[in-house]
């Protein structure tokens, strides 16, 4: 595995076992260049603070694939919506918020405007049936605006620990293939 893989957490982090901590781990094991990034106060998240760790990261690491969970989604759109990012092959959109999320404590993140441009050459969306930061139709409509692959799981929740995602074999074989 030649490329390399920049894995974005949301709020709150992605600590083990979280299924980006062992992605990380898994494509380490196989040689790959890996970076996640952890963001600072990823309790008490602040817009600018991330955008700036973030937007200094893609300059320094260049990736190739992104990897966005949860609330990273939100601000890869906030860059793609203020910034000229350089394109990526692959993104990989998973369990993002609504773009109305109200929760009080990432308020400043929202509402989002649905970018023109991801700045990847391939993108894919991944949601839960019943993920409780954003319905299964605003995903559906998340996707048609996007005009993006989507794979929907059922009854996933947000796609974290809490909803028994620590190892996920489907996607560290995607991100292997690439």
């Amino acid at each position: 595995m030649a490329k390399k893989v920049l894995l974005l957490h949301g709020w709150g982090g992605s600590d083990l076992p979280h299924w980006q901590s062992w992605l990380a781990s898994e494509l380490v094991k196989e040689y790959g260049c890996v970076n996640f990034l952890r963001f600072s106060n990823f309790d008490t998240p602040k817009l600018d603070v991330w955008r700036d760790e973030l937007e200094e990261t893609l300059e320094g690491f260049n990736p190739d694939i992104v990897i966005c969970h949860s609330l990273a989604n939100t601000l890869w759109f906030h860059l793609c919506n203020t910034s000229t990012l350089k394109t990526i092959e692959t993104l990989y959109l998973i369990a993002p918020p609504s773009m109305k999320c109200e929760v009080e404590e990432i308020k400043e993140f929202f509402p989002q405007k649905i970018p023109k441009s991801l700045f990847a050459k391939e993108v894919f969306l991944i949601g839960s049936t019943n993920d409780p930061y954003m319905s299964v139709q605003e995903l559906y409509q998340l996707q048609k605006e996007l005009d993006v692959e989507l794979k929907v799981l059922e009854n996933t929740g947000h796609i974290n620990t809490d909803s028994g995602f620590g190892k996920w074999p489907w996607l560290l074989e995607r991100v292997l293939k690439k």
